[in-house]
């Protein structure tokens, strides 16, 4: 039984709302199965058995989103709550605008209202399909939901090559609840992931930003990009290609954990940063040749490169010049003669780009260099940020003047 301590109770209340309008109502899907799972819920999802527009009646503060998949944003001033009504899943029924599927399989359209019992048949995974009755503190379990659970296993809710067929996402959604909830994945899926993977080349690049979103911000960045990269998957999802040298999966890496351990320690992450760092290696080989950088085609590739992640994932156009700054600034901090260092200092991207500089130096295991000196030089004394730069020899000088031309040192 669940604790409805661990419930919203603005989710509670839309249920009650419901039954009350003599439909039915569940919590369902991922608010179910973490709670069962001991994590904490944050996304509180309604399925009901009233259709979108008797939803919208009975709430003042809602509204209809979507057409592929129509629904209900329910709100208050803090939360938004999804509400659905029960679909038939019933993909040999014809019915002109509300089911359309295209040539492979994969659903475009799904507007058929049904049944709790059938609704439970077209989700994805069986601990997902776990509907929670907060009134009477029931859950309906139809496909072994909680017996999977209990065995900490994702097992597909039908045939999993016919499943991925309809929505490849669940390729994706299989391993990140894999490493979210530290379940095997079932031997059908796996063989499933490896048959259809190559159907998510036809998804939308909004639909994969926001599953890129889940998968690399979610904390377990690392984990899901080391197993999505053993079924072949993360070309998908990312330009750059961990396979391609030690430097460009070592930078990946560091990326990912650095998010990862921002996440744990509650500090505030982007996936503007995120994608800055996870081009990086793509960006250095377009403009790289004989171990030298390009400057030219250092500032013309910014462009290209992501123009081509774009392709992919559709990177909202505010993190363009963030990512760009970002990029131009790991230029900058190998520039320490002079005034320079002032001026990168109060950069509004310095901070961001000081974290991507030591990303890089521990992908290339170096311990004593440009970050430890941009540590010290932050430090909140004048008089100390004077005798670090008079303290640096023409030398170091000329070497750090040299970081425009050569790869090594942008690695």
């Amino acid at each position: 039984m669940l604790d409805n301590k661990k419930i919203s109770k603005f989710a509670i209340s839309v249920v009650e709302d419901l039954q009350k309008n003599n439909f039915q109502a569940y919590l369902v899907g991922g608010c179910v199965r973490d709670a069962l799972t001991n994590i904490v819920p944050k996304d509180f999802d309604i399925a009901t058995s009233a259709t979108p527009e008797q939803v919208r009646k009975i709430f003042k503060a809602s509204r209809i989103i979507g057409k592929r998949f129509k629904l209900v944003h329910v709100f208050n001033r803090s939360e938004l709550l999804e509400v659905a009504t029960f679909r038939s899943g019933d993909t040999k029924k014809e019915d002109g605008e509300n089911l359309i599927t295209d040539a492979s399989g994969k659903i475009l359209r799904d507007n058929i209202w049904g049944t709790l019992e059938q609704d439970c048949h077209r989700r994805d995974f069986t601990i997902n399909a776990l509907y929670y009755c907060p009134i009477t503190k029931k859950i309906e379990d139809n496909n072994g939901g909680l017996k999977h659970i209990h065995k900490k296993i994702i097992v597909s809710i039908g045939d999993p090559q016919r499943r991925f067929e309809e929505d490849p996402v669940r390729c994706l959604r299989a391993i990140r609840f894999s490493n979210k909830l530290d379940f095997k994945i079932d031997n059908d899926i796996k063989e499933a992931i490896y048959d259809k993977g190559h159907l998510l080349s036809d998804i939308s690049n909004a639909r994969l930003f926001d599953e890129f979103c889940k998968i690399y911000l979610g904390g377990m960045g690392e984990k899901n990009f080391v197993k999505l990269n053993s079924f072949n998957l993360n070309k998908y999802l990312l330009l750059s290609d961990p396979n391609k040298s030690d430097f460009a999966n070592s930078v990946m890496v560091q990326a990912l954990r650095n998010t990862d351990d921002r996440i744990k320690n509650e500090q505030s992450t982007t996936p503007g940063f995120l994608m800055a760092a996870l081009l990086w290696p793509t960006l250095l080989s377009k403009c790289t040749r004989n171990g030298e950088v390009n400057i030219r085609k250092f500032f013309r590739s910014m462009d290209d490169v992501l123009r081509d992640q774009q392709r992919l994932t559709a990177i909202p156009r505010k993190f363009n010049s963030y990512i760009k700054d970002i990029w131009v600034l790991q230029l900058k901090l190998h520039s320490r003669i002079g005034s320079q260092p002032y001026k990168t200092l109060r950069h509004p991207r310095f901070r961001a780009a000081y974290d991507f500089l030591l990303v890089r130096e521990r992908a290339a295991a170096d311990k004593g260099g440009l970050g430890k000196w941009w540590t010290d030089f932050q430090k909140d004394d004048d008089s100390l940020r004077g005798s670090i730069i008079s303290n640096m020899n023409e030398k170091d000088d000329a070497e750090s003047g040299k970081i425009f031309g050569f790869y090594n040192e942008l690695r």
